[in-house]
């Protein structure tokens, strides 16, 4: 009876110490995801000099980025934004490159907010970042760069804790300097951005915050 005790025990302590280390293997130490996604973008009409216009819709934009989660809602991302446009019918005729660069801080409000279908997520960031434009073609002495501040809103819908898809809608306020002579701005742009986005999130390391 004494043997039957010590084994029933033994066998507790063993389930115990696997469920333990199984428990333990299976927690992330962290959050790190990886973000592509591809879309369109508008540019701001006032950020061109007189007779140059954009489409008010472009294609493509292009936005990766690497996004770390200090805690379940707050973390801070770096990302890569590739945008081209190009002049509209009554423009004269130009294609330029917008590319940034931006360090934002992330929110995670989507526990707090109840009404969200169980899939479903929201994340706000924010923050600076440098823009280099570069107008192609017979315009491409223009280049010009600025300091630029970005803000956006992402929805996400997860396909499993280690992946989701998600939109974006962000708009990029540009900092950049008045041309002078104004020679400088044909085929260049030194204003403001909306982009809107689709894209893929996946996790690098783990899903405690996911």
């Amino acid at each position: 009876m004494t043997s039957n005790n010590r084994l029933q025990k033994n066998s507790i302590l063993v389930i115990m110490m696997l469920c333990f280390s199984f428990t333990y293997a299976q927690k992330p130490t962290n959050e790190i995801k990886a973000q592509i996604a591809i879309g369109v973008n508008s540019p701001s009409q006032s950020g061109f000099v007189d007779d140059f216009q954009a489409k008010s819709i472009n294609f493509p934009t292009v936005n990766l980025g690497v996004q770390y989660m200090f805690k379940r809602q707050f973390g801070a991302k770096l990302d890569f934004g590739f945008n081209r446009f190009s002049s509209d019918d009554n423009s004269i005729e130009f294609k330029t490159n917008y590319t940034r660069i931006n360090a934002q801080f992330v929110y995670d409000p989507t526990e707090s907010i109840t009404f969200l279908p169980p899939r479903m997520g929201l994340v706000a960031h924010a923050g600076p970042g440098y823009t280099f434009v570069k107008p192609l073609g017979n315009f491409g002495d223009n280049k010009t760069s600025f300091l630029n501040l970005m803000a956006g809103l992402e929805i996400h819908y997860a396909l499993s804790q280690y992946m989701s898809l998600y939109t974006d809608v962000s708009y990029i306020a540009g900092f950049g300097g008045d041309f002078d002579p104004i020679t400088e701005g044909f085929g260049s742009f030194n204003g403001n951005l909306m982009t809107i986005t689709f894209g893929i999130s996946f996790s690098l390391s783990g899903c405690q915050y996911c």
